[in-house]
């Protein structure tokens, strides 16, 4: 039997924790891609019809992310601050985009914190477009190859920022959704006689 030489286990043991970190932080960077990708799509080529539906489900999709994220025991960073990786995206454009899409269905009313209920109003452009910002933030850093930077801002300003925004746009859109199916008047008494008896004389009954 090989004996282990000093201090090899606990290389071995970091090693297997950072080759997770990488294949977790490929995972999220996929699914952060795909929403930071979609958005400007949605804002530029949806229309109004589509563009609930379609950011409903990017915003769900990306909100499994974060929710793994949160789950997960806390991310550190190895610098105390944190790396230049350029200037941040200027998201402006999208967010005139995507209040010009959504018109009236843009402002939403939500409570930001249950546990402390107080109802405040929001533009689900400017809240998808700062998810947007934020994960865009640590996707720089995941391809600059810095994994632990970009798993560290992603879990924090998920739990920070984005993942509350993120929770109260996935309900607005939902309720818009919710409003448009289950909102039907139904026919009274009497439409469905005057129905039933136009059928009958249309079939010569």
């Amino acid at each position: 039997m090989t004996e282990q030489l000093p201090g090899q286990a606990a290389l071995e043991a970091l090693l297997a924790v950072e080759s997770e970190n990488v294949r977790f932080a490929d995972e999220i960077a996929a699914s952060v891609s795909a929403f930071v990708e979609a958005l400007p799509v949605i804002a530029t080529e949806a229309t109004g019809g589509q563009a609930v539906s379609l950011l409903l489900l990017q915003i769900s999709q990306v909100s499994l992310a974060g929710a793994r994220l949160g789950a997960q025991r806390d991310f550190a960073p190895r610098d105390e601050y944190q790396p230049d990786v350029g200037p941040e995206p200027d998201v402006d454009n999208l967010r005139m985009r995507l209040s010009e899409l959504l018109g009236d269905l843009d402002t939403y009313s939500y409570v930001f914190d249950p546990y402390a209920p107080e109802v405040v109003e929001g533009q689900l452009s400017d809240d998808l477009a700062s998810i947007a910002s934020d994960l865009e933030n640590g996707l720089r850093h995941y391809r600059a190859g810095d994994v632990d930077e970009a798993l560290w801002w992603w879990q924090y300003s998920y739990v920070a920022s984005w993942g509350t925004l993120a929770g109260a746009a996935q309900m607005a859109l939902l309720s818009v959704i919710q409003h448009d199916r289950l909102d039907v008047e139904l026919p009274s008494e009497s439409d469905v006689i005057e129905a039933a008896e136009a059928a009958l004389d249309t079939t010569g009954v």
